[in-house]
């Protein structure tokens, strides 16, 4: 009898052990952008959690205890760089994360821009500004390019499969039907750019976000804040902002989904423009929202930055 009890061991383990091989693989991305691309290319056998959450701003995002946790059981940690996540080595040395972390960037040679702002520091009634004079620093805002997009598809696909072997084929196709996706998607975005007359193509925003899209697609980018939005601009900086909108006419003015929305309102106001609406920069909309991902964050910005370039009410 104890030896049926014993040979019925194996049996019994067996459906715990599948349950095991088939958990979905433990994900954690520092922002929804990353978290979406993980989605797409890991389908089903992916549980993705994005650090920061949709309409937070990645710049000045303050971690918590449950992030740590979060990080210490991934599987898979998914990074940015470039500077866009300034508080993730910090929040990764506390945690101990047992999977790898891999930066998506890897392989892509950023954009490099003279980087100077006033900088605000001390708590209420303590405030200082000092000025921080201008260095060159590398742009992180790589994903606004849909055909450097192709390098975040190839270094999360080759992590989905070295931490989980057995989807690789999966993975590979989910990847590769992903990519021919976001290839149509940029030739709609440059069809849809090249109805808008050269000398049309200027839009303003919160901070210098659109740099990448604007050296691929042919539009200029101006912003009253810099590469992150910890900076504010100074007197001077808004000002000359303000009289170049007036003096060229420039109609497409828009806020951003995960900035402080005060400084731009103020130009606008100043330089008797409109508002034209949010686009989406740094974080994806919740579900249900406008821009629930990383495609719909293009179609949604399009849609919004092509009539207004034009000068359309």
């Amino acid at each position: 009898m104890r030896r049926r009890a014993l040979l019925a061991l194996p049996l019994l383990a067996a459906p715990a052990l599948a349950r095991a091989q088939t958990a979905p693989l433990a994900v954690v991305a520092s922002f929804t952008i990353l978290a979406d691309m993980a989605r797409q290319i890991g389908g089903p056998r992916v549980a993705v959690t994005a650090i920061v959450g949709p309409d937070v701003d990645s710049h000045v995002f303050q971690a918590r205890p449950s992030h740590a946790e979060a990080l210490r059981n991934a599987g898979l940690v998914l990074r940015n760089d470039i500077g866009f996540e300034p508080w993730l080595d910090r929040l990764l040395g506390a945690a101990g994360p047992r999977g790898r972390v891999v930066t998506v960037t890897e392989g892509i040679t950023p954009r490099v821009l003279e980087g100077g702002h006033n900088h605000s520091h001390g708590g209420p009634g303590r405030r200082q500004q000092h000025f921080v004079a201008p260095r060159r620093v590398p742009d992180p805002h790589a994903w606004q390019d849909l055909r450097l997009a192709a390098t975040y598809l190839r270094n999360i696909e080759a992590a989905l499969t070295a931490a989980d072997p057995a989807g690789a084929a999966e993975y590979r196709s989910r990847a590769a039907a992903y990519g021919a996706r976001l290839a149509a998607l940029d030739t709609w975005v440059r069809a849809q750019i090249a109805t808008v007359p050269e000398a049309r193509r200027k839009v303003i925003t919160n901070h210098d976000a659109f740099g990448y899209f604007g050296a691929a697609y042919g539009v200029t980018f101006l912003a009253p804040q810099g590469l992150s939005t910890h900076g504010e601009p100074s007197a001077g900086d808004l000002g000359g902002l303000i009289r170049q909108v007036r003096a060229e006419g420039i109609t497409a003015v828009f806020l951003e989904n995960a900035t402080n929305p005060a400084i731009l309102e103020r130009l606008a106001q100043e330089a008797g423009v409109r508002v034209q609406g949010r686009l989406y920069a740094d974080a994806l909309s919740a579900e249900g929202g406008p821009a629930p991902s990383y495609e719909a964050m293009f179609r949604h910005n399009l849609g919004l930055l092509v009539p207004a370039m034009r000068g359309a009410a």
